[in-house]
């Protein structure tokens, strides 16, 4: 199924104005979510340790994600009462679907709930995210149709208007329907936010033989995928760090997240490398913006030539970084190296979206 950017042209959730949400915006939803993940970490702390199955990484340019929320996809569904939010899309009514059901309070499926509630013998979840937003309702189990297959979904479901849910929680899409894709799938990040479409796949078809394969690590959050972040090369040379700095931490893949987070102990020798090249190619220095502090004026440059940046992973697989994933681009006079320190050592690493763009990125469960 095609996946399409968020702010992007082609997105069913643009505004119908055209306005697209400010870097401001799109930063500070960045950083509540970075917050959101690392309280998430707090409370689950246990130190994270390598699994037989792999996160393989296909180094092939392709042109999009992996939420890693527990839920599904909540649907706003008729009547709604309370909670409500607007959309644009016509709510879902159950009363016109043969297949919707409630789920009942002694359901093992309610078991599975972070957060639930019992009224009239259904029932009831509350998800929250980390922008703040929440959903609250019936839990219920309906089927939904992926392409040509069909797949009884046990848990939230939605169209544009709510989430679809790729981690490993017992609620996410990819648990419920492991007897048929055997808990593999991958998805493909546009490069660019306008017209471009990626795409997001399930079952072993999924898999290429072009791979790079890295152990997935398990901590006690059953929510996130973990893996293995073991050094930074800039320039193709790699970064004097000592693994143990990547260790302490620990590292996820989230495709919610838009800019990387580092240590504190690895951001400056990245900066410090990759401003040293920069300087070397000749580019201007531009303000720093919010928490992107090494910034570039690209006025009149013909054509762009970056430093290149590989995140290096446990096993030796390597993920370089395409060239629309070093640089958050505000516009042309200002352009940001998309990485950001995290406030201490212990905080978890974060692989954002913007370093994954172009790249096929296939999640084994089961292995």
């Amino acid at each position: 199924m095609p996946i399409v950017h968020q702010h992007g042209l082609c997105s069913p959730l643009a505004d119908k104005r055209g306005k697209a949400p400010s870097h401001t915006e799109i930063l500070a939803a960045d950083q509540r979510r970075v917050e959101y993940i690392h309280r998430r970490q707090s409370e689950t702390t246990g130190r994270v340790r390598p699994k037989r199955a792999a996160t393989p990484i296909q180094l092939q340019s392709r042109a999009p994600s992996t939420p890693t929320t527990l839920a599904s996809a909540p649907s706003h569904c008729q009547p709604c009462v309370a909670y409500c939010y607007r959309q644009q899309e016509p709510l879902f009514s159950p009363a016109k679907s043969s297949t919707y059901a409630n789920i009942s309070c002694s359901s093992s499926y309610c078991d599975d709930l972070d957060i639930r509630g019992c009224t009239g013998g259904h029932c009831l979840y509350e998800v929250q995210y980390g922008d703040g937003s929440f959903t609250i309702g019936f839990y219920a189990h309906e089927t939904l149709t992926l392409a040509k297959d069909v797949v009884k979904n046990r848990g939230k479901f939605g169209r544009s208007a709510g989430l679809m849910g790729l981690g490993r929680g017992k609620t996410s899409l990819p648990v419920q329907t492991y007897d048929k894709y055997m808990g593999v799938f991958a998805s493909c990040l546009p490069a660019k936010a306008s017209g471009t479409t990626g795409f997001l796949e399930f079952g072993t078809d999924a898999a290429a033989t072009n791979t790079r394969l890295t152990p997935m690590m398990i901590g006690k959050g059953e929510t996130f995928y973990y893996v293995g972040l073991t050094g930074i090369e800039v320039g193709g040379h790699l970064l004097s760090i000592p693994e143990s700095v990547f260790s302490t931490a620990g590292a996820l893949m989230d495709s919610s997240t838009a800019i990387t987070r580092l240590p504190p102990s690895v951001y400056p020798p990245l900066r410090s490398a990759f401003a040293k090249d920069m300087e070397r190619l000749g580019y201007k220095k531009a303000p720093a913006f919010k928490i992107l502090d090494t910034c570039y004026n690209l006025t009149g440059q013909g054509s762009i030539v970056l430093p290149a940046v590989s995140l290096v992973f446990q096993g030796g697989a390597s993920l370089d970084v395409h060239p629309s994933g070093i640089l958050y681009v505000l516009d042309v006079s200002q352009a940001c190296l998309a990485f950001a320190p995290n406030d201490d050592d212990t905080a978890m690493a974060i692989i954002g979206n913007t370093q994954q763009k172009t790249y096929n990125v296939l999640y084994e469960l089961g292995n």
